[in-house]
């Protein structure tokens, strides 16, 4: 089948290089501009580039495909080369672009999205992260039909996988990108075979997953511990969860419910041991909700490391507050 590819991050990467192996050939790749990156700000191509790159692929990289936009030089040529390139389908995922109407109705077989939820449920740009800070004991990947909605196309595949305990985000997006690779190939030879069949989304259960603000990564100390853990869960690789020791930032990146014992006056935020086993802090506005014992701790410049190593650095001690500005 001949394919054009939408696509940026890894997690569409591993969609791309499937969809090779599996023989199908690919005309056109389409991907985000080059972006600054790393200490250095240099400017460097999104992995689907590098992919593309690597197998001598064609690739452009619209700012936007809106004709009627502010680069409709850039639109057009984007049509004009998937004209050329007359593929029967487009796949999509995680291109970071909203496709016009003339993009939908070119391919044959209209162009096919890979989402990383089990639809309607978080609809939207960031859905591994929520689905771990909602606390969900199940996520997936759907295979949708896309319209000019936000991700409210009909399903054609949907498969579901559950959210491990310590799953972070990273964890998650991995899993969720082989399965995601898996579904694309056989909705592809389903489509192939005139067998694919599509469904609409269930009316009820519709969420939205926004996408990551930097300063949702602030931990607010008095909520339940449980909430707390989820959002270090779910902010592992970005944007980490934070947190402050007289004016300090410390990113957490591993934390798990404790049992420590803590008095009765104790403070949200309220540090109530601090060794080698862990940074343990009270939670909610009296302790109520709990405490979460944090393992793994970075300084601003510094490198992620285990509790008993950061604290060789930085020395924190029962009694002191998180977040105080001292």
């Amino acid at each position: 089948m001949r394919i054009a590819f939408a696509g940026t991050p890894d997690f569409a990467c591993a969609a791309l290089a499937a969809l090779h192996a599996a023989g199908h050939a690919i005309g056109l790749v389409l991907t985000q501009p080059d972006r600054p990156a790393g200490r250095g700000m240099k400017l460097r191509a999104s992995p689907v580039k590098q992919w593309a790159l690597a197998h001598d692929v064609p690739v452009l990289q619209p700012r936007s495909l809106r004709l009627d936009g502010q680069y409709p030089d850039q639109a057009g040529a984007a049509r004009d080369a998937l004209r050329d390139a007359a593929p029967d389908v487009l796949v999509v995922a995680a291109y970071g672009l909203i496709l016009p109407r003339w993009t939908l109705d070119l391919p044959r077989l209209g162009c096919l999205n890979i989402h990383a939820s089990l639809l309607p449920r978080w609809r939207g740009a960031a859905p591994i992260q929520r689905a771990i800070e909602a606390g969900d004991a199940q996520t997936g990947v759907t295979i949708m039909q896309m319209n000019e909605g936000l991700d409210t196309g009909d399903m054609v595949l949907r498969d579901a996988i559950p959210i491990g305990a310590q799953e972070t985000a990273a964890s998650l997006h991995d899993r969720l990108a082989g399965l995601g690779a898996r579904l694309i190939v056989q909705a592809l030879e389903q489509a192939a075979h005139g067998a694919l069949q599509a469904v609409p989304q269930p009316v009820e259960g519709v969420t939205y997953a926004n996408k990551i603000d930097k300063a949702e990564a602030r931990i607010d100390w008095s909520r339940p511990a449980l909430e707390i853990e989820r959002q270090v869960r779910a902010f592992d690789p970005f944007p980490g969860a934070v947190t402050a020791l007289g004016g300090e930032v410390i990113k957490v990146w591993r934390a798990q419910l404790g049992s420590v014992p803590y008095p009765s006056d104790a403070r949200a935020g309220q540090i109530l041991r601090a060794d080698e086993t862990g940074v343990a802090v009270a939670c909610g506005g009296d302790g109520r909700d709990g405490v979460v014992c944090l393992t793994e701790l970075q300084r601003a410049g510094g490198k992620r490391l285990p509790v008993r190593e950061f604290l060789r650095g930085f020395a924190l001690a029962a009694g002191q507050t998180l977040d105080a500005h001292e």
